[in-house]
């Protein structure tokens, strides 16, 4: 199982950017797919996810400017990042579970590389 993310990059404030995350091994694992992201001297934090089934939960920093969306036949996920905010300034990984959707990040067994993204003022 490998997820793959790419996207990231330096923009400034108010600017937009698309992250995504194509994942390969056993589709089974991917019913749920998922974004977080790790600043600087801050704990991993839950971004966004998605399932098979179409639930979608953001946190609520991010609702209104990111949006998340996916091709389950293609396990790709992507993240649609509009009006970015200094404040969204930190690496970015996929990751994917079974079940559910969960904030916990310990309760994704399955992560991609960090992709960087810079947000400048």
């Amino acid at each position: 199982v490998q997820l793959q993310a790419s996207g990231g990059g330096l923009v400034q404030a108010g600017g937009s950017l698309r992250l995504s995350c194509v994942a390969s091994g056993r589709p089974f694992n991917f019913e749920i797919m998922g974004w977080f992201r790790q600043a600087p001297g801050r704990e991993r934090e839950f971004v966004a996810a998605v399932s098979w089934a179409g639930g979608i939960d953001y946190v609520d920093s991010v609702k209104g400017r990111f949006t998340i969306s996916r091709d389950s036949a293609k396990n790709t996920v992507w993240l649609q990042m509009n009006n970015l905010k200094p404040e969204d300034t930190a690496v970015y990984f996929c990751a994917a579970r079974l079940y559910s959707i969960h904030y916990d990040s310990q309760t994704y067994p399955y992560w991609g590389q960090g992709t960087l993204v810079t947000v400048s003022s």
